[in-house]
């Protein structure tokens, strides 16, 4: 079999309807450019003789107007490609763009299905359905829900990844992207190419991307989840009942902040530290944060209705503490310093590394969260709508818990977002330095390690995780202003 090209049979006349899009981008920037240093100004609205108002454009308009034409050219360039990925019978003429593009068949539905329900109730979804407003932050959910549904088909159904993650073929090391399996290592039903090439142990760079992204989607989002619960907990009584408690809780958030974060990690992963069990030790007092404010919420939400509090609380409290005790125990791991019961009744186990890890992220977001909330709390606690529940007679926990804290939700929400980022970078931070979840792991910055270590001679390994951490931190970073601005608006 012959490598595939990289844009197949559409590439004859769709590649230079891509230079043309590049083209007049880069004209509209450049004229864009000098003429703000030059002093022109944008157009204005005018009133006209009949009472009607209009836009009078001036040249800096017209070069905005280029730019925006130069990218609606090139994302429908990439629609072709994907569209000819579909269609086109044989995977020669489908090339690598095309190839990729039929393996996302699944995202691309599910993406499809996702704007189409959002943009049709977006007027009933809240804040959510106000992002559909904003083309900076449906730019950033798309990027972002890309690589959540590409971690769905490829962690939960592999459906994407054409080989398995660790995977090898010692013919492929460091093939080029489009290159097919030799005849004789081929398994039947087995996949004939690695779309993206292989890396130095002959493992396909296409699948570890994809696998990669189901890694860091796994543990991102519910990282940053455990240390906004530990940071509101902590926050809002910081910041609403202030005195001594704020002092020695801001101290505290304060000494964790000055400690290097990968500092922390080296020592986290010292065998010392870690046969001691220094990371199971601090996993019991960070995990007990979600099970206290859950059974908080429901206490000071339901107080005046014993029965639906008991119930509320009860199940807080039980599955919270069964998911607590497999959190920090591994019934399976004879040698693991923390076992409280036996396998059977352990719902799962988490991996030395991956617990560390998880510890690490946990702990260095908190007491940025802590800050934030406690200084929210500091604002909104003087409103009016406050006042108002503490003339009611209500608790403090419920006023903090149902009046400060979904009056703060925009400003959290945005602070989220971009401390996924933040996160996800962490942890690709770490898997470059070697101290990420396993040395096999396909997590995006154990991959580019491996491949910067060849990266003048065979760039390909390492561009793609490159590549894929850079759209979701953008993204999330995309997302995050869209929020801000239609939250500032609510």
């Amino acid at each position: 079999m012959e490598p595939l090209t990289w844009s197949g049979s559409f590439g004859a006349f769709l590649n230079p309807l891509m230079l043309v899009a590049l083209a007049v981008f880069v004209l509209g920037f450049l004229a864009n450019t000098i003429l703000t240093i030059a002093g022109v100004r944008a157009g204005e609205l005018e009133f006209n003789g009949d009472g009607t108002m209009s836009l009078r454009k001036t040249a800096i308009d017209y070069a905005l107007d280029t730019m925006k034409y130069g990218v609606l050219l090139f994302v429908a360039c990439c629609l072709g490609f994907i569209i000819g990925g579909i269609l086109l019978p044989t995977i020669e003429q489908k090339g690598i763009l095309g190839a990729m593009a039929l393996r996302l068949l699944p995202v691309w539905i599910a993406l499809i299905v996702t704007f189409t329900l959002s943009m049709i109730f977006k007027r009933k979804l809240g804040l959510y359905g106000k992002l559909f407003d904003s083309p900076i932050g449906m730019a950033g959910f798309f990027l972002v829900m890309f690589w959540v549904f590409a971690a769905i088909f490829s962690g939960l159904f592999p459906l994407v990844p054409t080989h398995g993650a660790i995977d090898l073929v010692s013919s492929m090391r460091n093939e080029l992207p489009g290159t097919p399996l030799p005849q004789g290592e081929i398994d039947e039903g087995a996949y004939p190419y690695y779309l993206l090439g292989g890396d130095n142990l002959g493992r396909d760079v296409f699948s570890r991307v994809f696998f990669g992204a189901a890694d860091v989607l796994s543990i991102t989002p519910v990282a940053t989840l455990f240390a906004f619960m530990v940071g509101i907990t902590l926050g809002l009584p910081a910041g609403y009942f202030g005195g001594k408690l704020d002092t020695v809780l801001t101290f505290i958030a304060n000494l964790a902040l000055a400690f290097p974060v990968i500092l922390l990690f080296f020592l986290l992963v010292t065998p010392e530290i870690v046969a001691a069990g220094v990371p199971q030790y601090m996993s019991m007092v960070l995990f007990l944060f979600p099970i206290m404010f859950l059974i908080v919420l429901f206490n000071s939400r339901y107080h005046t209705d014993p029965m639906r509090r008991n119930i509320y609380v009860g199940l807080a409290a039980a599955v919270g503490f069964w998911a607590y005790f497999s959190l920090i125990s591994n019934a399976s791991d004879p040698d693991a310093p923390i076992r409280f019961w036996p396998e059977a009744l352990d719902l799962f186990d988490i991996a030395g590394n991956l617990l560390i890890v998880f510890v690490s992220v946990v702990f260095v977001n908190s007491p940025t969260v802590f800050r934030i909330v406690r200084g929210i709390t500091l604002d909104v606690k003087t409103r009016d709508y406050v006042a108002a529940a503490q003339t009611r007679g209500e608790g403090p926990w419920y006023i903090m818990l149902w009046e400060i804290l979904p009056n703060a939700r925009g400003p959290l929400i945005v602070d989220f977002c971009l401390r996924i980022g933040y996160t996800t970078i962490l942890l690709g931070t770490l898997g470059f330095f070697g101290l990420g979840v396993s040395p096999e792991s396909p997590d995006w910055g154990s991959t580019i390690n491996e491949g910067r270590r060849l990266l003048t001679i065979y760039p390909h390994p390492a561009l793609p995780p490159a590549l894929a951490l850079m759209t979701l931190v953008l993204g999330l970073n995309l997302l995050a202003d869209g929020l801000r601005e239609e939250s500032l608006k609510d």
